[in-house]
C-alpha cells in the first residue's frame, strides 16, 4: 500500500517537474531526470518486495 502511493506521488512530481510551463523552462531536464530516476528505483524495490 505504502510503495503505491509512493509511486504515484513521486509520479506526479515527475510530471510537475518537466520543463513545459513558464516557471519551470529555465530548469531544464535535471530535475525531471532526478525525479525520473527516483522513480525507476521506487518501481524496483517495489518489484523485489523491499518497500
Amino acid at each position: 500500500m505504502l510503495s503505491t502511493i509512493l509511486i504515484v506521488i513521486l509520479i506526479l512530481i515527475l510530471i510537475g517537474a518537466l520543463p513545459r510551463w513558464g516557471y519551470s523552462s529555465g530548469w531544464g531536464y535535471g530535475p525531471g531526470g532526478i525525479v525520473g530516476l527516483v522513480l525507476i528505483i521506487v518501481i524496483i524495490l517495489a518489484l523485489m518486495g523491499r518497500l
